[in-house]
């Protein structure tokens, strides 16, 4: 077999688990290299917390996971993936480790030592909060109704399964005493919210943030990582987060540096018209950008916009403020800094407090920190990207416009001047020192854990039109687009970074691609789906609140027939409880209400997923070969446009899954690489999916850093219908979109797709020929979608 190609033409993600090891990965590779793809993407490999189902909680950066079989597993798997012609990419996680002490061995150092460890620098803490000891939010109530069952074991002190290392000479003291002695301080998990002083993963108080922008941090967190690189066992990265990190265009720079150059991408969520940074040395993003554009195409925008309100109608008044996205977002985000980030809100407003209080800028001075919060509170919720990366980028990032907004804030016009002082600093005016940096460091990390909490984590559970616009990095208020915008799209990429990954389900999806391409088609039918609803609705009781039921009856739609009736209940009514959770209109994750709960689960039990959901299962079947169109549209041109695809375990067939730990089941191959699912024989997916990867493996200059992309555009009735680019000349992919308006409409009738010169062969119909222009009903008349290849003059 010949070596992986030093940049992939495909990835394939594995979720690697104690379900799922690294043997069983082994098992996989012959059925993953049927597939043609280049490299396994495999998800972290470093010691986590036991039984973790992600591994994004490492707790041992030095080793990796004997869970998943251990170094030698690793090893193992790349030694047969290369017997296959496969190479390895690894995701690592540099911004934050998993908070707890008793399998973190670097972080039981620092509790016990204090900031005099030598590991201190490795932690986010500060120490000058909280009288210099780490709060540890651990405890079930307040200490007074917890002390008893804080006990001393030797040199250790253990509360449940939580065990904490004593400080040299304490372990005889009475209790008080003995925690007033150690540098950390066990607490009521309810002060996480507004106590903490440490660096978390978003507002997750069991991951501790990590500094690898210092350069020793960053030798020993990734001293394993690197040797593997170096050695052959994985050939390139994916960076987790790389915005929670203080610097991330630094740490970019260092591990392009220390990889050699391998292919890396980051896991950057762009806001629609942001561009990655041109100084990030790295092949490009994970791929949500890609996806929310080819999700795009198959949306009606005049069907999303009767959608809205639709759903107007049937939610009202029970909605977050009747649908609008922009306040949804607003409201969101003072909610989430107000209270799950309130602790990160606190720690940026001292930041900026004693800068202005030591600054020699007497423009800086007398500037109270209630008004520099409030400041900092107005600009940060006006913020329509996840963070600035510099003072030039700030310009654009925390724009005047957004300050003269937050400026309306203050009831006297002279308190408002600490909006001024706030943007100034941010924008560099007033120096570059080291209390500048790190006013302007804490501002980006809060941003983007405030944007990812208020929008992915909130707001996309409250603005529930249309779920399946609803996903990471998407844009929920103008989800559709057409084909010049995606066109335009895929010539940048080509252009800017032609090696960036794309992607259309991911471990971090709120539903699979397959379970969008059916919710796409209810922008074609808004008033078919309303009627469904209003018949289905009548009679179901209780029904806890509008908004609440029209998620859960797309959400059934959605998925659609999934097995077992009981199995597709539960997994409704969990996606369902971790929804309203995560809106956090009538319950929320800390502050559970057990009679709503208990409502949403009777409702799902008694309405969608009861007699009535026969109603929208049968809209559903009536609409299937539309939802079929969607589907393989998607497909064929995620594995064809500019870009490396990422496929998600199990998605190179039909692949319904609803948000984690739904879409984190370990998937299923049978032996001999058969991909095994008991469903015998290849669906038409599958059958899409391995033409496009043979076409890539075989061609790989078609699609590679230095083809081409070229769009064609249809002529005639229908020509919207149909999208259509070429590749370096040589390769055609032409799908249909909005198939339901397209039927309503006539069909294709004398609608043609001009080809570009030569003879064109159908990849996945040998004896099928085309040249010139082309009927489209001729084109699509097996299948809604076409791969073409170009013959040989």
């Amino acid at each position: 077999m010949p070596p992986a190609p030093a940049v992939p033409t495909a990835t394939y993600r594995l979720q690697l688990q104690p379900d799922f090891p690294f043997s069983a990965a082994t098992t996989a590779v012959p059925h993953l290299a049927a597939l043609n793809i280049s490299h396994l993407h495999l998800s972290p490999v470093l010691e986590a917390v036991p039984g973790s189902r992600h591994g994004y909680d490492v707790v041992d950066p030095t080793r990796v996971r004997e869970e998943l079989g251990g170094e030698e597993g690793l090893r193992e798997l790349s030694r047969t993936a290369r017997d296959h012609g496969l190479g390895l990419i690894l995701d690592i996680v540099p911004n934050h480790m998993a908070m707890s002490p008793r399998h973190n061995p670097a972080l039981w150092e620092v509790l016990r030592d204090g900031p005099s460890s030598p590991r201190a620098r490795w932690f986010d803490i500060d120490w000058e909060a909280q009288g210099g000891q780490v709060l540890l939010p651990v405890l079930g109530g307040p200490l007074g109704e917890e002390a008893d069952r804080l006990k001393v074991d030797g040199d250790v002190l253990r509360y449940h399964d939580h065990a904490f290392p004593l400080r040299e000479g304490t372990a005889g003291l009475p209790l008080p005493r003995l925690l007033d002695a150690q540098w950390y301080r066990p607490v009521w998990w309810r002060l996480a919210r507004t106590e903490l002083n440490y660096r978390r993963f978003f507002s997750i108080s069991e991951l501790i943030g990590v500094r690898v922008e210092d350069p020793e941090v960053f030798a020993a967190t990734h001293a394993k990582i690197l040797e593997l690189l170096h050695e052959g066992v994985v050939d390139g990265l994916r960076v987790d987060h790389p915005d929670g990190l203080a610097d991330p265009g630094g740490y970019l720079r260092r591990l392009h540096e220390a990889t050699g150059g391998r292919w890396t991408v980051v896991e950057k969520i762009l806001a629609d018209g942001e561009g990655l940074p041109a100084s990030w040395p790295v092949a490009g993003t994970t791929g949500y950008d890609a996806l929310r554009h080819v999700d795009g195409l198959f949306m009606d925008p005049a069907g999303f916009g009767e959608l809205l309100d639709r759903y107007r109608a049937f939610a009202a008044p029970q909605t977050d403020r009747g649908g609008d996205w922009d306040a949804t977002v607003r409201r969101a985000a003072y909610k989430v800094l107000t209270h799950e980030l309130a602790a990160e809100s606190d720690r940026l407003t001292r930041v900026a407090a004693r800068l202005c209080a030591t600054s020699p800028e007497t423009a800086l001075r007398d500037r109270a920190p209630w008004a520099l919060r409030t400041a900092l509170t107005e600009l940060l919720v006006r913020l329509e990207v996840y963070r600035p990366y510099s003072p030039e980028d700030a310009a654009t990032v925390v724009t005047e416009e957004a300050a003269a907004e937050a400026r309306r804030a203050f009831a006297v016009p002279e308190e408002a001047g600490a909006v001024d002082v706030v943007r100034d600093l941010l924008l560099g005016r007033y120096g570059d020192g080291p209390a500048q940096a790190e006013f302007r460091t804490r501002f980006a990390q809060t941003a983007s854990a405030l944007r990812a909490k208020s929008v992915e984590d909130t707001a996309f559970y409250r603005y529930v039109q249309l779920l399946s616009a609803t996903e990471v990095g998407g844009e929920p208020g103008d989800p559709a687009v057409g084909p010049d915008r995606f066109h335009a799209y895929c010539a940048r990429v080509q252009r800017d970074w032609p090696a960036t990954g794309t992607v259309l389900s991911t471990h971090d999806a709120k539903r699979s691609a397959d379970v969008r391409a059916a919710l796409h088609v209810l922008t074609e039918c808004p008033g078919r789906w309303a009627d469904v609803l209003a018949e289905a609705s009548r009679g179901v009781e209780p029904v806890p609140d509008g908004q609440l039921a029209w998620a859960a009856w797309q959400t059934v739609f959605g998925l659609g027939p999934a097995g077992d009736e009981r199995a597709r209940e539960e997994r409704v009514r969990e996606a369902l409880l971790k929804h309203v959770r995560e809106a956090g209109l009538f319950t929320s994750w800390t502050e559970q209400e057990p009679p709503y709960e208990e409502a949403v689960a009777r409702f799902v039990a008694a309405g969608p997923c009861g007699v009535p959901g026969r109603k929208v299962a049968e809209l559903r079947e009536a609409l299937e070969p539309h939802i079929r169109a969607n589907v393989l549209g998607a497909a064929l041109v995620h594995l064809t446009m500019p870009g490396v695809p990422d496929l998600y375990q199990g998605t190179e067939r039909e692949y319904r899954a609803l948000v984690d730990p739904d879409n984190r089941t370990p998937p299923r191959f049978g032996e001999n690489g058969d991909g095994g699912d008991g469903g015998g024989g290849r669906s038409e997916k599958e059958a899409v999916t391995r033409a496009a990867l043979a076409l890539r493996a075989r061609r790989p200059e078609v699609f590679g850093t230095s083809a081409s992309y070229e769009p064609l555009a249809a002529v005639g009735p229908a020509a919207d219908h149909c999208l259509a680019f070429a590749r370096s000349g040589e390769v055609v992919t032409a799908v249909t979109r909005l198939s339901l308006r397209l039927a309503e409409s006539g069909g294709w009738r004398d609608t043609r797709l001009p080809l570009p010169r030569g003879r064109w062969a159908d990849v996945r119909e040998p004896g099928r020929e085309f040249e010139r222009e082309v009927r489209a009903a001729e084109l699509f008349a097996a299948s809604p979608v076409v791969l073409l290849e170009r013959l040989p003059e």
